[in-house]
C-alpha cells in the first residue's frame, strides 16, 4: 500500500501526515541539493559559485546524461559526439557557452548556444575534430544537454 492516498469519501484528508511527508520531502530535497552543491564544488575549477548561477542551471542528472552519451571514455551511443576532455573542462566550457547568444532550435521550444572553445575538444557525431560545444537549455536556463559539434540539419 502506498504511503500517500488520494482522499476519497472514505478516507478523509489526513492533514497531520500529509505535513509530515511535505516536511520529509523538503527536507530531503534540501539534503540533495546541497549534495549538488557539494559534488560540483569537487571539480577542479576556479570560480565554483559560477557554476550555481540562477541565469542557467546544469543539475547532476543532466550531466550524467552528457558524459553517459558524449564522454569518450564511455561506450555507450558510438554515434553521438565525443567530447575528449577532462569532465572538469567539460563542466568548464559548458559554463563559458552561456556567454554565446541564444538561438531557438528549430522545432523546438529550446534554445543552443554554440561556443567556439579555441582548441579540440573532441569529435562530433560525423566523426570529424571540433572545438565547437552546443549546449541546449529551456526558456529558464535549465541546461538538457550539450555535445561537441553543432546540431546538423538532417538530425531536425
Amino acid at each position: 500500500m502506498n504511503a500517500v492516498t488520494t482522499p476519497t469519501p472514505h478516507h478523509p484528508f489526513n492533514e497531520a501526515q500529509w505535513l509530515r511527508i511535505l516536511f520529509l520531502i523538503a527536507d530531503t530535497e534540501q539534503w540533495l541539493q546541497q549534495l549538488h552543491k557539494d559534488i560540483f564544488y569537487q571539480l577542479p575549477l576556479k570560480q565554483h559559485k559560477k557554476l550555481l548561477r540562477n541565469n542557467w542551471y546544469l543539475s547532476a542528472s543532466v550531466l550524467a546524461h552528457i558524459l553517459e552519451r558524449h564522454y569518450a571514455p564511455m561506450a555507450r551511443h558510438p554515434g553521438a559526439g565525443k567530447f575528449t576532455i577532462s569532465v572538469g573542462l567539460i563542466v568548464s566550457i559548458i559554463k563559458e557557452a552561456f556567454a554565446a547568444e541564444a538561438k531557438p532550435v528549430p522545432q523546438s521550444c529550446y534554445q543552443q548556444r554554440v561556443w567556439d572553445v579555441g582548441s579540440i575538444i573532441g569529435y562530433d557525431v560525423e566523426g570529424n575534430a571540433t572545438q565547437l560545444v552546443t549546449v541546449i537549455a529551456d526558456a529558464a536556463g535549465r541546461i538538457i544537454t550539450a555535445f561537441p559539434g553543432v546540431i546538423l540539419e538532417a538530425s531536425l
